[in-house]
């Protein structure tokens, strides 16, 4: 990955001209392979100077990419005559020095802390053991599973690094599914129980966190099924997955 930041300075008259033709230039950027994201961004104390970030996969990808691509010519078309504007136009590495303020909650957060998630999984799981679809799949479960999954979704949802740090991390979580046969229907019947029991321990139900509850579940559960098939993927080596709220943020009135 790598970020482009193009600086440029236009004058007031050129300034709306200059906006349109980005918006439209925009366009090749949705469509380039190579293009991560794009944001224009306007000085409030200088309304003259613009910064125009985009993220890249690779230097290589947009010089001899993206620039080599169908989408270029279109691109400079429209921002061809705005380079003489440009001040400095430069590649960085991003380092590991980065992370998300304090101005919303983590999901973590947002559903309770590990309080909330351990009456989650407590009485799901009580519910599990009574259930013909699902009990098959947990029967001779450890007395502390419940425990170690309720650890395990308050680390992805920007909780403590505990299922990391105390029970082997992503790597784990996935060796746990090997060879058990997980089939749809118990897919499908753990993320609706879950779901219901989530309304039942009281964990907050706005439209915005239960969103990404569900979107992670999906995942997690398709993830689930995947390496506990017959040909499983090799094991993880990747840090914990984090979700956060994405593109429906918390509602803070």
């Amino acid at each position: 990955m790598i970020v482009e930041y193009i600086r440029y300075r236009v004058t007031e008259g050129r300034r709306a001209a200059f906006e349109e033709a980005y918006a439209r230039a925009a366009g090749s950027l949705r469509a380039a392979e190579q293009c991560v994201d794009y944001e224009l961004s306007r000085c409030v104390e200088e309304p003259d100077a613009y910064v125009l970030r985009i993220r890249w996969t690779s230097a290589e990808d947009h010089l001899r990419g993206f620039r080599a691509g169908p989408e270029f010519a279109a691109f400079l078309a429209e921002i061809g005559p705005y380079v003489r504007d440009i001040e400095e136009m430069r590649h960085y590495e991003v380092t590991e020095v980065a992370g998300r303020g304090g101005s919303a909650p983590t999901l973590y957060a947002w559903a309770g802390g590990a309080g909330a998630f351990e009456r989650l999984f407590t009485r799901f799981y009580e519910h599990v053991g009574k259930d013909e679809v699902l009990a098959p799949v947990f029967a001779g479960m450890d007395p502390h599973h419940a425990e170690h999954v309720a650890a395990w979704l308050g680390e992805v949802f920007g909780g403590p690094a505990r299922y990391s740090t105390e029970h082997g991390g992503h790597r784990h979580m996935a060796s746990r599914h090997l060879g058990r046969g997980v089939t749809e229907q118990q897919r499908r019947r753990w993320v609706a129980l879950l779901l219901e029991t989530a309304d039942e321990v009281g964990l907050p139900a706005d439209p915005e966190f239960r969103g990404v509850l569900a979107y992670y579940l999906e995942w997690g559960t398709r993830m689930a099924v995947i390496y506990s098939g017959p040909n499983p993927p090799p094991l993880p080596e990747t840090p914990m997955p984090r979700w956060d709220w994405g593109i429906t943020p918390p509602y803070l009135p």
